[in-house]
């Protein structure tokens, strides 16, 4: 059928539809029912705005009793919440680990995946890219020499600032140089004029002057630079290469500068290049790509039709004598993600954006026989990784059993190199890392010694784990540097962390510490006692002894009783420390001490004999955090005395205490409490002396609105005075507190009320005014009181003594002044019922 005849037959059936609609509309229906305006009734314009859309008096009173059968507004409000409000309130925790971590446990990210190391256990020599123990204890000796280099620069330049500012203070402040002063021999005004430095056409030049045409360049100035002040046609020196134009004394004004015609070449070229990309012929494969292959035809050109060819852009197509790179056409970014996510081939599943960083190598479709066998390994473990981390369940239980059965075929390098930096993703989540955690300590198992070069990259990403506020990511980077060491032995694990003991970031010394009590307890304390006592001892840096000594600290916190065999071998290695010259070490150590002594309780005093005098002697001489861990180390150590001693070290130690008690430290009165509950408990201290010398100042300095209002230390209040409480007795503690439990006027009401009806007959008047002053005083602060004493008048009123009804009568009279101010009308009138009744 022909196009024309077609379009003509349907222009004709539309005119045709138009028409007879036309004739419908003429007719008319029901004129006696409806209206003969059909449009009566109908809103003739929709509102722009609310004001134009109000509704008429009815409307909003039918309205409004509707809206009152309606559910609260908050109810309507609830639905709309975001997650992001959810968030705010509590009800979803963060998934990524990132958005819960402080700037300390940040830090993780500051470290670096170093190189693999070299395994001293193989037989072969390594080759000189492999790093060895000496070239890692080299590069952190240079690393702590670069920054005490850069601590005494910034010293010095602040002594310098400070001096500068010193001058400036004592410098006299300069006379004011008057228009009628007669200038003084010396002063600048005499001073002979400098010549001015710009060289005139006209001027002789100066024999005595440098010509800057001739200027040697000076150290730091690029040899062949033309000097500046040097005229556009001369030829630059090389380093007496070549022999300098003589300078003339020209004016610039008709030079072109080379450069600009350069940048101008340039620039055109760039701009033909491209114009030449856009406007290339379409290639067949194209045009077919672009068009349906039907309802096209392909036409010839004619024969009198002639491309433009430049010859001119030929010639600026010239590669330049400049070497410019210039524009090529970019190959296809497979990997780049425009929209819709690419599915991937192989039933692989999902990419998060984020994962397109480690995994986008596989959204390239390559044959995978054309790879080298390295590459398919590498590719192979890429897929299982991502079916660990983002698959279905049975995806991933499958994958994670094929990496631990094929982990030795595979190698430790390339599964650690792919694993490792997974775990430093600043996006991850806490499924996904206790999955690849899961990964790890498989494939351990099935490694074993292979892992031995790789130890140190390990535990790079898991020691952050054992800072974690989760116990249970905690109990998992245990678990892994446990098995690590059982693989690697210990000498491994030493030569592994050894150069992070003193290193100069204290967040590595710190998990680094936290790693080797780990260690400690997977391979045995009296396996690593020799290294402990060789660092403890270290005489290089204050960093080694600090670390070690918090190592003993940690094994303590992490073994507890089990410490109890290697208790004394363990105080004699850090009792040095409480002698430090370094503060941190002292402190350290007393603080190691204490956990010793936490986790031996009630076993071990014997043990501590020799630490007992340098501690004593500390806390009187120290102040501070360090007196605070000092104190902590005797709180602990006290309960393992027996009665006659501890009786003795807690008096002792009791003057230094309730000094401390007005410390406004917050971590002072913490450890403060803590002592004081610790010496209380122990068996020989009296109940009396608690009583007498300790309940006073205890209780004017912590049971006060700000201990009260402080969620950080009011626990430990309650708890030590609990434990005072067992010790003197239930009614001292109590005597004190119920006084705390009311404020001032709470107490004034009840005692007066309690002093007006324990009135004898020979102080009624006293005790009247004294009722009536009081309340009149307290004005309308007494108004939640009032129901109390109103009560209090109707049972007096009710008395059968005379005199008794008279003086409650008599008080209605004194307060119904403050009453009224109160607007406590209903209870005046009831009062007045009951007078009525009773009168």
């Amino acid at each position: 059928m022909d196009v024309d005849t077609e379009i003509q037959r349907v222009k004709e059936e539309r005119q045709k539809m138009e028409k007879d609609l036309a004739a419908l509309t003429s007719l008319t229906f029901d004129t006696d029912l409806y209206s003969a305006n059909k449009f009566e009734g109908y809103e003739q314009s929709i509102p722009v705005n609310d004001e134009e859309d109000n509704l008429d008096a009815t409307e909003n009173e039918i309205a409004r009793k509707m809206a009152s059968f309606t559910a609260p507004k908050q109810f309507f409000k609830e639905p709309l919440r975001t997650g992001e409000e959810d968030e705010i309130s509590g009800f979803k925790q963060p998934s990524k680990i990132i958005d819960r971590e402080d700037d300390y446990r940040r830090r993780r990210l500051n470290r670096i995946i170093s190189p693999e190391r070299n395994d001293p256990f193989l037989d072969k020599t390594p080759g000189p890219e492999v790093r060895t123990y000496a070239d890692v204890m080299r590069e952190e000796a240079l690393k702590r020499k670069e920054e005490e280099v850069k601590r005494e620069i910034a010293k010095k330049k602040k002594e310098e600032e400070e001096a500068k500012a010193k001058e400036k203070d004592v410098e006299k402040p300069k006379k004011r140089n008057r228009w009628d002063a007669t200038p003084t021999p010396g002063r600048i005004g005499d001073a002979t004029p400098s010549v001015s430095r710009k060289n005139r056409w006209d001027e002789t030049p100066t024999p005595g002057r440098l010509n800057d045409s001739d200027a040697t360049p000076a150290g730091g100035v690029t040899p062949g630079a033309t000097p500046a002040g040097m005229a556009w046609d001369a030829t630059p020196k090389l380093g007496g290469m070549a022999t300098p134009t003589p300078k003339r004394q020209r004016s610039r004004g008709d030079e072109t500068p080379a450069t600009m015609a350069a940048l101008h070449r340039y620039n055109l070229l760039r701009w033909e290049k491209d114009i030449e990309e856009r406007n290339r012929p379409l290639t067949d494969e194209e045009l077919d790509a672009m068009f349906p292959q039907e309802g096209y035809k392909i036409l010839e050109p004619p024969a009198s039709y002639v491309p433009i060819r430049t010859p001119a852009r030929k010639l600026l197509a010239t590669p330049t004598p400049m070497g410019t790179p210039l524009y090529n056409i970019p190959e296809e970014n497979r990997g780049q993600q425009f929209d819709v996510p690419k599915e991937l081939p192989g039933g692989l599943p999902f990419m998060k954006p984020e994962d397109y960083q480690y995994f986008g190598s596989l959204l390239n479709e390559e044959n995978e026989e054309e790879l080298s066998p390295d590459e398919q390994k590498e590719r192979k473990i890429m897929k299982l990784l991502l079916k660990v981390k983002n698959g279905t369940p049975p995806q991933r239980k499958t994958a994670l059993r094929q990496l631990t059965d094929k982990a030795r075929e595979f190698g430790a390098g390339p599964l650690f190199n792919r694993i490792l930096p997974l775990l430093m993703q600043p996006t991850l989540e806490d499924q996904e890392r206790h999955l690849l955690v899961k990964v790890i300590d498989r494939v351990l198992y099935k490694l074993d010694e292979l892992v031995r070069p790789y130890v140190h990259k390990i535990l790079v990403v898991i020691e952050p784990l054992l800072i974690d506020e989760d116990y249970y990511a905690r109990v998992e980077g245990r678990e892994i540097i446990s098995n690590l060491s059982k693989a690697a032995g210990l000498a491994t694990m030493i030569a592994a962390m050894r150069p992070d003991i003193d290193n100069i970031d204290e967040y590595v010394r710190n998990t680094t510490a936290r790693a080797f009590s780990v260690v400690a307890s997977a391979l045995g304390i009296p396996a690593l006692l020799p290294f402990l006592k060789a660092v403890c001892q270290s005489k290089k840096s204050w960093q080694a002894r600090h670390t070690g000594i918090k190592i003993v600290q940690q094994i303590a916190i992490l073994i507890g009783c089990a410490v109890l065999p290697h208790l004394r071998s363990l105080v004699e290695i850090i009792e040095h420390g409480l002698n430090d010259e370094n503060q941190k070490v002292r402190t350290i150590t007393a603080l190691s001490l204490a956990a010793l002594a936490e986790a031996a309780a009630p076993y071990g005093i014997e043990s501590f004999d020799s630490v007992l005098k340098p501690l004593w002697k500390g806390i009187r001489s120290h102040r501070g955090k360090v007196l605070a861990a000092f104190l902590k180390a005797i709180g602990f150590i006290i309960p393992l005395m027996d009665a006659i001693y501890a009786s003795y070290y807690t008096k002792e130690v009791m003057v230094i205490l309730i000094r401390e008690f007005q410390s406004p430290d917050e971590e002072m009165k913490k450890i403060v409490l803590k002592v004081v509950k610790q010496c209380v408990s122990t068996e020989g201290v009296e109940a009396d002396y608690i009583r007498n010398d300790i309940l006073p100042e205890f209780f004017r300095n912590f049971w006060v609105r700000r201990m009260a209002l402080d969620r950080r230390n009011y626990k430990q209040l309650v708890e030590t005075t609990v434990e005072i409480a067992n010790k003197v007795g239930v009614a001292d503690i109590v005597g004190r507190i119920v006084e705390d439990l009311k404020d001032e006027k709470e107490l004034l009401i009840d005692g007066i009320l309690y002093a007006f009806q324990e009135q004898t007959s020979d102080d009624a008047n006293v005790m009247l005014n004294g009722f009536g002053a009081v309340v009149n005083s307290l004005g309308q602060r007494v108004k939640p009181y009032l129901p109390q004493i109103c009560g209090t008048i109707k049972w007096r009123l009710n008395n059968k003594s005379a005199k008794v009804r008279q003086q409650a009568a008599d008080l209605i009279s004194r307060i119904a002044v403050v009453m009224k101010q109160c607007g406590e009308e209903q209870l005046m009138g009831h009062l007045g019922v009951v007078l009525y009744e009773f009168g």
